[in-house]
């Protein structure tokens, strides 16, 4: 976790400790062995958190140069009448993700020693993935520090209602609820919505100070005299038609990234009395195990139940984590197939435990 969430943490539980419940510890240990419970974990992985800088400066140049190069690549090539270049536009919105993900553990303090250094790296990165750094690491602060919680919704997650919830609501609540869930909509309109139009304002954030607003209105500036340079060189129809693809396609995977590894059928919800971080983090997180191509990609983020535990974990550690704690390889681990499934997944039955489908829920109901 960062200091941020320590923070956030901090703040929610209105002065108390997060709990440890007997019930969540003994969970706990059932995975990750006898001589871990809990309270270990942390310690554990923070011996994982020293991040090197050649490593981290390695990693943004073997994203950024073949991103940058695959652009203009496609620019040079459409310029000149050679449309069929436009295919490149899916490997370049694969380094779009990977970028993201570099601008993610930037967010955590992960990626660089020095918080500086993070912080300017995240915000040049999000210029390019359209992502007003210091804004989107509050927000996702917030997500740490409260994923699972059933009292802590609202702010950087997908929402999600309980059985109970969703049948008390109006019949025009549930068709709105129903809407937002859609596929369509929560991997079509979505994410073009998020990255395109919300993270142009401090949506969830207007009245938090004048950092959320300097961070996307500079990020905004940047993004328009960029824009504007690049209209002048090839005109706005090329751009449109070069660069809309690679974000819609680089912001679509990441929301389905991001959807899968909190909402999957055995996932955790509890109210706050009961919540825990640790508990929480291990068991309300995926651990997506990709093919190696899509690892590389998404930077281990499939990782994600570890990356709960300790954000502070570069992401190239996070399969070290893996290889020295094999006890955590099959914790809540889904394949891409088994990825799949979780979009009929809509709703928590708190009786059950678990997430359902709405078919499953008017039966429940």
């Amino acid at each position: 976790m960062t200091q941020a969430d320590l923070k956030i943490i901090t703040r929610s539980a209105q002065g108390r400790s997060p709990t440890f419940s007997m019930e969540s510890q003994m969970d706990l240990s059932k995975p990750s062995g006898p001589h871990l419970d809990a309270r270990t974990w942390p310690g554990v992985l923070a011996g994982y958190h020293r991040p090197s800088t050649a490593r981290s400066i390695l990693e943004i140049a073997v994203t950024v140069i073949p991103f940058v190069a695959l652009w203009v690549l496609i620019a040079v090539a459409v310029v000149n009448g050679h449309w069929w270049a436009l295919v490149l536009t899916v490997p370049a919105a694969g380094f779009l993700v990977r970028l993201f993900m570099l601008q993610h553990d930037c967010g955590h303090g992960a990626l660089f020693p020095r918080r500086r250094a993070n912080d300017w790296a995240g915000r040049v990165l999000g210029v390019l993935t359209f992502t007003p750094y210091d804004y989107w690491r509050r927000t996702h602060a917030v997500h740490h520090a409260s994923a699972g919680n059933l009292d802590k919704r609202g702010v950087s997650d997908v929402h999600t209602l309980t059985v109970h919830e969703y049948m008390a609501l109006s019949r025009w609540g549930r068709a709105r609820y129903w809407l937002y869930r859609h596929p369509v909509v929560m991997f079509g309109v979505g994410p073009a919505w998020l990255f395109l139009c919300q993270h142009r304002l401090p949506i969830g954030l207007m009245r938090a100070g004048a950092l959320p607003w300097v961070s996307v209105l500079a990020t905004n500036l940047a993004i328009a005299l960029l824009t504007a340079g690049l209209i002048w060189w090839l005109g706005l129809f090329t751009l449109l038609v070069i660069q809309l693809p690679i974000t819609l396609m680089a912001a679509t995977a990441g929301i389905w990234l991001f959807f899968v590894q909190h909402q999957f059928e055995d996932t955790h919800w509890s109210e706050g009395r009961d919540w825990s971080f640790p508990h929480a983090a291990l068991h309300g997180s995926t651990h997506l195990d990709l093919p190696p191509v899509l690892r590389w990609f998404t930077a281990n983020i499939g990782v994600h139940h570890v990356h709960h535990l300790s954000s502070r974990v570069p992401f190239y550690r996070l399969p070290d984590v893996l290889r020295d704690h094999p006890e955590l390889r099959e914790v809540g681990r889904i394949t891409l197939l088994q990825s799949l499934q979780s979009v009929k997944l809509t709703l928590w039955d708190e009786h059950s435990q678990r997430l359902i489908s709405f078919r499953e829920a008017r039966s429940v109901g």
